[in-house]
């Protein structure tokens, strides 16, 4: 049975780039537009691996990020982000540095947008295989 990634982001063109390079690489895919739907998905289907986005509406990769991993029945799920939202875009703040100094374990990659394809997928596989 393939591996499970859920696809949390608010861009249907990413979301559409994301699942296709999943699938295409033997993983099934689910998706989420926003961190509230997501945490439903999750409690439902319990992926193996979630792609977060951190910028979404109603609630942001951060606060989805931050909620899964002090839940108990969610914490081990892997994380990676996939987000355009880097150092050059607050250049007092880089945003990878900051969450990895928080008391909540880091997620397992994090990939700036644009994607590269090898980078994500070798994240994934480091992952869960």
């Amino acid at each position: 049975m393939p591996k499970k990634i859920l696809v949390v982001d608010d861009e249907p063109d990413m979301v559409t780039f994301l699942c296709t390079l999943f699938e295409d690489n033997g993983y099934e895919t689910i998706k989420a537009m926003d961190g509230e739907e997501a945490l439903d998905i999750i409690k439902a289907q319990k992926p193996d691996l979630i792609s977060l986005d951190l910028l979404m509406p109603n609630k942001t990769g951060i606060k989805m990020f931050r909620e899964l991993r002090k839940d108990e029945g969610m914490k081990d799920i892997p994380v990676v982000m996939v987000t355009g939202f880097g150092k050059d875009d607050v250049p007092s703040m880089d945003f990878k540095e900051w969450i990895q100094k928080r008391a909540i374990r880091p997620p397992e990659a994090y990939i700036e947008k644009p994607v590269n394809p090898e980078l994500l997928l070798a994240s994934v596989k480091k992952a869960i295989g």
